[in-house]
C-alpha cells in the first residue's frame, strides 16, 4: 500500500483532523485573498495592506467553524453566514469571509434531502447577496457581489449533487447485498429439496429390496435342509433384489457426482413402465399382486412417472411388511381427465403403521411426492380390513407455488 493511500485511509478513519486540515486550508486561501486589491489602478493587483483586526477574527471564526462541520452543519451554517454578514458590514475593503459560508453551505447540502438544500440554499444566496449589495460600499453590481451569489450556488449544487451520488451508490451496493442474501437463501432452499428428494429416493429404494431380501432371505433359511432347490430359488431372488438395490442406490446416489465424471449414471429413473417387474419382485417374494391398468395416453411427464412408481412400490413394501402372510394386494393405474389415480388395496388382517403411529417414513414420503407436483395421496384402513392408498397425480405437472398451504 502506497503512502498516499494509507494517508487517505487514514483521513477516513479519522474525519475531525480531516475537518482541521480543510479548516486550515480555507484560513489560508482567505488570508491570501485579504491582501488581494480588486480596485488597484491597473486591476486586480498584489497589495502590502494588511486586513483590520475584525476581519482577522472573523476569518479565524469562520474557519474554526469548519472543524464541527460533520457533527452540526446547521449550526455551522448558522455561525459562518453570521461572521459573512459582520464581514460584509463592516469591511472595508472586504475580506472573503463567506468562502466559510460557501463551504458550510455545501456540507449542509451534501448532507441533508433536496428539499432542505433547496431552502437552505436559497435563503443563504438571498441574505448574504442582499446584504453584499445594499449594506457594502459597493455599487449593488459590483463584480464581488454578483460572486457571492454564483459562490454560494455552486456550493448548494455541487452538494446536491454529492449526496445523490453517494445514495445512489448506497442504492446500488445495498440491492447487490440483498441480491446476494436472496440468491444464498434460494440456493440452501434448493439444497435442501434436494437433499429431500434423494432422502426419499434412498427410503424408497431401500425400504423395497431390502424387505424382499429379508423375506427372501428368510424362506431360503427355512427350506435349506428339506428342500434345497426351493432355498436356491430364495436365494437366486435375494441375488436379484440385492443386485437391483445396489443399481438404485448408485443412480441415485451418483446425482452427488461432479459434473462431468464418467461414472455418472445414465440410466433413467424408473416408472410405470416397470410396473410389471416391479409386480414379479413382490409375487417372488411371496405376495400376490394384480395389475389392471388403464392409463392410455400421452407419455407421463418423467416427474409424475416416477411418483406414481415409488407410491405403488411403498405401498406393496407396506403390504408385504405390516399385512400378514395372507394378504394379497391389487394395483390398478387409471387415467381420469388430466389426472392419473394410482390405488393399492390389500385385505390383509395386520395393519399397515405410518410416521404417526410410530413407523417410517413411507407415508409421509408418498404424500411429499405426491404435493410436490401438485398432486394428492391419502392412506387409510379399508372398511371391512384391509389398507388402502390413493393418489391422485396431475398429468401436467402443477407444482404448488411457494406460499401454497402443502
Amino acid at each position: 500500500m502506497s503512502t498516499l493511500e494509507r494517508t487517505r485511509d487514514w483521513l477516513r478513519a479519522h474525519p475531525l483532523a480531516l475537518d482541521a486540515a480543510l479548516a486550515t486550508g480555507v484560513l489560508a486561501c482567505m488570508a491570501a485573498g485579504s491582501f488581494v486589491d480588486p480596485h488597484g489602478e491597473n486591476g486586480t493587483t498584489w497589495s502590502a495592506r494588511t486586513p483590520d483586526a475584525l476581519s482577522l477574527v472573523l476569518m479565524v471564526l469562520g474557519a474554526g467553524a469548519l472543524v464541527f462541520r460533520r457533527r452540526a452543519p446547521m449550526k455551522v451554517l448558522a455561525a459562518t453566514g453570521a461572521f459573512s454578514l459582520a464581514e460584509l458590514v463592516t469591511g472595508d475593503p472586504r475580506a472573503p469571509v463567506v468562502m466559510s459560508a460557501v463551504v458550510a453551505l455545501y456540507t449542509v447540502a451534501s448532507t441533508t434531502d433536496r428539499p432542505t438544500t433547496w431552502r437552505v440554499g436559497l435563503v443563504t444566496m438571498t441574505v448574504l447577496t442582499a446584504v453584499a449589495m445594499l449594506a457594502g460600499p459597493l455599487p449593488w453590481y459590483a463584480q464581488e457581489n454578483l460572486g457571492i451569489f454564483a459562490w454560494t450556488g455552486m456550493a448548494a449544487a455541487a452538494g446536491d449533487a454529492v449526496r445523490s451520488r453517494r445514495a445512489f451508490v448506497h442504492a446500488i451496493r445495498e440491492r447487490a447485498e440483498r441480491a446476494e442474501r436472496t440468491r444464498e437463501e434460494e440456493a440452501r432452499r434448493r439444497v435442501a429439496e434436494e437433499r429431500l428428494r434423494i432422502a426419499r429416493d434412498l427410503h424408497d429404494v431401500v425400504a423395497h429390496h431390502i424387505a424382499l431380501v429379508n423375506v427372501q432371505a428368510g424362506v431360503a433359511s427355512h427350506v435349506m435342509d428339506k428342500r434345497p432347490d426351493q432355498a436356491k430359488e430364495a436365494l437366486a431372488h435375494v441375488r436379484e433384489a440385492s443386485r437391483s438395490a445396489l443399481n438404485e442406490l448408485r443412480a441415485t446416489v451418483g446425482l452427488l457426482r461432479q459434473t462431468g465424471d464418467p461414472e455418472a449414471p445414465t440410466e433413467p429413473a424408473p416408472g410405470l413402465a416397470r410396473l410389471d417387474q416391479l409386480a414379479d419382485t413382490f409375487r417372488n417374494a411371496g405376495l400376490p399382486v394384480e395389475v389392471a391398468r388403464s392409463d392410455q395416453g400421452p407419455t407421463l411427464p418423467a416427474a409424475v412417472d416416477l411418483a406414481a412408481y415409488r407410491v405403488i412400490q411403498e405401498a406393496l413394501t407396506n403390504v408385504r411388511k405390516h399385512a400378514g402372510p395372507q394378504a394379497k394386494a391389487e394395483v390398478s393405474v387409471v387415467r381420469v381427465g388430466d389426472n392419473v389415480e394410482v390405488t393399492v388395496l390389500d385385505n390383509g388382517p395386520g395393519q399397515n403403521i405410518g410416521p404417526q403411529e410410530g413407523g417410517g417414513h413411507g407415508l409421509l414420503g408418498m404424500r411429499e411426492r405426491a404435493t410436490a407436483i401438485g398432486g394428492s395421496c391419502t392412506a387409510g384402513p379399508r372398511y371391512g380390513g384391509g389398507f388402502r392408498v390413493h393418489a391422485i397425480l396431475p398429468v401436467k405437472n402443477r407444482a404448488p407455488a411457494l406460499g401454497d398451504p402443502v
